[in-house]
């Protein structure tokens, strides 16, 4: 069964950095685009950052700049680099993948367990 997996989530100072990592598992045949959301109290899901598989990348407003995404096929892992981090960054962060699983000749979107990023000094 396809599964994600987020790590790389913690408290951080106005300014600071983290890097998040979100690993796919299981039986897999092909990865498509992956993404990043969050999602803070009281606030709906917000997409992030989106990267396809031929390497394309888009960007919400509210991060270009700062935060950049990057994939590694050969682990089906995605990554989102967060630099100049802000409070208002706060927020459960969530990765999203379209994915062939190696049984089913369909894709299917896929959600992490999410991941909490708290900016906080």
């Amino acid at each position: 069964q396809v599964q994600l997996a987020e790590s790389g989530g913690g408290l951080v100072r106005p300014g600071g950095s983290l890097r998040l990592s979100c690993a796919a598992s299981g039986g897999i045949f092909r990865v498509n685009d992956m993404n990043w959301y969050r999602q803070a109290p009281g606030n709906q899901r917000e997409l992030l950052a989106t990267i396809t598989s031929a390497g394309t990348k888009n960007y919400a407003d509210s991060v270009k700049g700062r935060f950049t995404i990057s994939r590694d096929d050969a682990k089906n892992t995605v990554y989102l680099q967060m630099n100049s981090l802000k409070p208002e960054d706060t927020a459960v962060y969530y990765c999203n993948a379209d994915i062939i699983p190696s049984d089913i000749p369909a894709s299917y979107m896929y959600w992490g367990q999410g991941t909490q990023v708290t900016v906080s000094s």
